[in-house]
C-alpha cells in the first residue's frame, strides 16, 4: 500500500503540473515568500499548451485525470456559486453527468460477464452509445426482452486501485492533521475518512445501490413528491444495475423548467420538504444530491416532481441523532440560542465546563443575522466560517456521523439557490419540523413506544435468569470463588452439579419443561442465600 500511495503522490504531482493548478494557489493574496516560491519551481520556466485553456477548464480536467474521488469532490463544489467564480463553477457542472466514457466494447463486455449471458439474449435493444457518464459508472440506455424501456449501468473497471491510493494518502493527511494540529483533533478527521472510505467502497457495489433504490422508492410510493424509478432485480449484480429509464428534465436547466411553466416556488419548496421527510419521518436518505442525479418530471409543470436516480449513497441517522438534530433545529428557528447552545454540552460536543452564556452569545452573533432573508441574500459559506471559528474557540467536536448530512445540507442548499433564489428555508421548514414534533408525544407514538418496551421484557428475563445461573455455576475455566474454600463447599458443589443437572433436563425437553423454569430458579436462589448468609 505504501509504494502505491506513493506512485499515487507523483501521479497527483504530474497532473498538477499538466494543468498548472499552481496558477490557481498563486493567484490568491499570499504573503510575498510564498509567492516568490513560483519562481523556483522548474514546471514554470517553461510553457505549456494548457495554459490556452480557461483555469476552470484546467480545474475539470486535472479533477478528471484524477479519479473518482476528485471528480465527487469537483461534484461537490460545483452546487456552491456563492464560493466559486461563475467560470469554475460553469466547468465544473460538466462533471456531474459528462465525464468522458470509457469504451462501449469494454462496458459490453463487463455486462455479458456479470450476466452470464450475451447481450441478444437479455435485451431486444442496447445503445452501444452511452447515454451518459459518471465518476464510478456509465449508462446505457436498453429494452428487455419483455419491452420495457430501461437504463444498464455498468462499474467503470479499475477504479479499486485508484481509490485504495487515493484513500492512503487521506489517511495519511488525517493522521498527520491529528498529531500536529488541536484543532484538528477536534474534526476528526481520521473518523471522517473512514466513513468516506465505506461510503465510496459501497458506491462500487450495484447491488447495494439497488436495494437502496428500491427502499427508496417504497418510502415515497404514490407521493407526489418524489419518483424513484424500479430497478429490475433479474439483471442486477454487483457490477451491473438494470433499472427502469425515465424522462425528465434536469433540475438545473432552468430554461426548459420556465418554457414547460414549472412551477419555480413549488419545486423549491418541495426539494426541501423532501430533504426533511427523508431524514426526520425515514431516517434514510439519498446523500447524493448533485444535479446531476435529480430530475424533474413533465407530466404536471402546475405540481412539480422530482425523480430521484443513483441512490449509491444514502444517509441514516440513529434516533439519538434524529432527536438532538430536531432539537437544535426546532431551538434555531426559534431562535432559542440557549436552549442550543445548552443542548451542545448536554450532547457532549463541548466539554462540560464550557460556560453557558458565553457559548449562547457566540451562536447568536452567528446564526442572528441569517434570519427573516432570502436565500439569495445569505452567504453560506461566510456562515460556515464563522461556526468553525466559534466552533475552536469552545473546542466543539464536529460529529463523523453526521458528515453525509451535512454534504447533502450544502447540495440541497445549492440546488434552492438555482430554482429560487427567493426561498426562505427556514420558513419552509419550520411547519415540518413543528409536526415532526408533535407526532413524536403524540398517544399513538407513546403507546407504540411502551408497547415495544413490552415486548423486551421476556429477552430481559432471559437475560437476568442467564446472569444468576452464570453466578451459580460458575464456568469449569473460571477461577473458583472464595467460598469453594470453605467448610461447606461439598454442598455448594452438590448445589451446582443438581442446577447442571436440572438445566440439562430442562435443555432435553423433559417432563420439568412443561412446568417452566422454577427448578433452576429455586436452586440460583437457594445457592445465592448460602453466599449471603457466609
Amino acid at each position: 500500500m505504501k509504494l502505491l500511495a506513493v506512485r499515487r503522490l507523483l501521479r497527483i504531482q504530474r497532473v498538477v503540473i499538466r494543468y498548472r493548478l499552481d496558477d490557481l494557489l498563486f493567484a490568491l493574496p499570499l504573503p510575498w515568500f510564498l509567492l516568490a516560491l513560483r519562481y523556483a519551481l522548474p514546471w514554470r520556466w517553461f510553457p505549456r499548451k494548457t495554459l490556452d485553456l480557461s483555469r476552470g477548464a484546467r480545474l475539470r480536467l486535472a479533477l478528471q485525470d484524477l479519479g473518482p474521488i476528485f471528480i465527487k469532490f469537483g461534484q461537490i463544489l460545483s452546487t456552491r456559486r456563492d464560493l466559486l467564480p461563475e467560470d469554475i463553477a460553469d466547468e465544473l457542472m460538466k462533471l456531474q453527468d459528462r465525464v468522458p466514457p470509457f469504451d462501449s466494447q469494454v462496458s459490453i463486455k463487463l455486462i455479458e460477464e456479470q450476466l452470464g449471458k450475451r447481450i441478444s439474449e437479455v435485451f431486444s435493444r442496447f445503445d452501444v452509445e452511452p447515454l451518459a457518464s459518471a465518476s464510478v459508472a456509465q449508462v446505457h440506455a436498453a429494452q428487455l426482452k419483455t419491452g420495457e424501456e430501461v437504463v444498464v449501468k455498468v462499474i467503470r473497471p479499475g477504479l479499486k486501485p485508484i481509490i485504495a491510493q487515493d484513500l492512503a494518502w487521506l489517511f495519511i493527511l488525517a493522521r498527520a492533521a491529528e498529531k500536529l494540529s488541536a484543532d484538528a483533533r477536534l474534526l476528526h478527521p481520521v473518523d471522517v475518512v473512514l466513513d468516506y472510505e465505506k461510503t465510496i467502497y459501497d458506491e462500487l457495489d450495484l447491488l447495494r445501490e439497488a436495494a437502496n433504490s428500491s427502499q427508496l422508492r417504497r418510502n415515497f410510493d404514490g407521493s407526489p413528491l418524489l419518483y424513484v424509478p424500479q430497478v429490475y432485480w433479474d439483471w442486477c449484480r454487483p457490477k451491473v444495475l438494470v433499472m427502469e429509464r425515465i424522462y425528465g428534465i434536469q433540475v438545473t436547466d432552468l430554461a426548459t423548467l420556465a418554457d414547460q411553466r414549472t412551477d419555480m416556488k413549488m419545486l423549491a419548496e418541495r426539494g426541501v420538504e423532501i430533504f426533511f421527510t427523508q431524514v426526520f419521518r425515514d431516517s434514510f436518505f439519498h446523500a447524493d444530491m448533485h444535479p446531476g442525479n435529480i430530475f424533474v418530471s413533465t407530466v404536471t409543470p402546475w405540481s412539480p416532481q422530482y425523480i430521484a436516480v443513483d441512490c449509491g449513497i444514502v444517509g441514516s441517522l440513529t434516533p439519538e441523532d434524529q432527536d438532538y438534530l430536531a432539537r437544535n433545529l426546532f431551538a434555531f428557528f426559534k431562535r432559542d440560542y440557549r436552549r442550543v447552545a445548552q443542548l451542545h454540552i448536554d450532547s457532549g460536543w463541548v466539554p462540560a465546563e464550557t460556560k453557558l452564556n458565553e457559548f449562547e452569545a457566540a451562536i447568536r452573533t452567528v446564526c442572528e443575522p441569517i434570519f427573516e432573508k432570502p436565500l439569495k441574500d445569505i452567504s453560506f459559506g461566510q456562515v460556515l466560517m464563522r461556526l468553525f471559528q466559534t466552533a475552536r474557540r469552545f473546542n466543539m467536536e464536529v460529529q463523523p456521523q453526521l458528515v453525509l448530512l451535512q454534504k447533502t445540507l450544502l447540495n440541497i442548499e445549492g440546488l434552492g439557490r438555482q430554482l429560487y433564489p427567493d426561498l426562505d428555508l427556514w420558513n419552509t421548514a419550520q411547519p415540518f419540523l413543528e409536526r415532526w414534533m408533535r407526532e413524536r408525544v403524540s398517544p399513538k407514538t407513546l403507546l407504540g413506544n411502551v408497547q415495544s418496551q413490552f415486548e423486551q421484557l421476556p429477552h430481559l428475563a432471559n437475560m437476568a435468569r442467564d446472569l444468576l445461573e452464570r453466578v451459580s455455576q460458575p464456568h469449569a475455566y473460571d477461577p473458583p470463588p472464595p467460598w469453594h474454600r470453605r467448610k461447606d463447599d461439598w454442598l455448594l458443589r452438590l448445589l451446582g452439579c443438581a442446577h447442571l443437572a436440572g438445566g440439562t433436563i430442562l435443555a432435553a425437553g423433559g417432563p420439568l419443561n412443561e412446568l417452566g423454569h422454577w427448578p433452576a430458579g429455586i436452586m440460583v436462589a437457594v445457592g445465592l442465600y448460602l453466599v449471603v448468609r457466609r
